[in-house]
């Protein structure tokens, strides 16, 4: 396990690999998988400034991927389910008909979806709420183009504004709270 490791950190070692390294990192840091990307995309842009837009495009476009995948994830799982149910309501002796069967989608998701829809999205950069935000998203249908749009626009605000920042406070500060610990 850990020979598996040393390859994957060495697979995905900056200056080796470059921009497809951010591109899988942000893509999966995007999934419901626990991981950031920002301190690959910051340290990227340290090593190489002339970068910056680069960087900061790959880095938005495997983000978006992976909501887009989250997306896809919330739709699969409501679409699953209501096999499950109509299955399992046909199989029944005393099941109802299916014309008789609850709407697709209750007024409950209509009203949200129709208060807040896509935009909602914009927040899919959030730390712990942002996948959930997405692979809901998919879950109640909201329609997957501006969902992808506002996905993208959200995600790419918080690259520029994090690593914009970083860049901003000088290296000395940085000095400063890392010997702190």
């Amino acid at each position: 396990m850990e020979g598996l490791l040393d390859w994957l950190l060495g697979a995905l070692a900056l200056p080796k690999v470059g921009l497809s390294a951010i591109f899988m990192i942000s893509l999966i840091s995007a999934t419901l998988l626990p991981l950031g990307s920002e301190p690959a995309v910051f340290a990227y842009i340290k090593l190489q400034p002339d970068m910056f837009w680069q960087v900061l495009a790959v880095a938005t476009l495997g983000n978006t991927l992976g909501g887009a995948i989250d997306w896809w994830m919330g739709y699969g799982a409501k679409v699953a389910l209501l096999r499950y149910r109509r299955r399992r309501a046909h199989g029944h002796p005393h099941a109802k008909p299916p014309s008789a069967e609850k709407p697709v989608l209750n007024t409950r998701y209509f009203r949200w979806m129709r208060r807040r829809g896509a935009p909602i999205l914009l927040l899919s950069w959030l730390p712990g709420i942002g996948d959930p935000l997405c692979t809901l998203a998919g879950w109640l249908r909201i329609p997957f183009w501006p969902s992808v749009c506002y996905m993208a626009i959200g995600k790419f605000l918080r690259y520029l504004l994090t690593t914009s920042a970083l860049l901003w406070i000088p290296d000395s500060f940085w000095r400063s709270v890392i010997q702190w610990f």
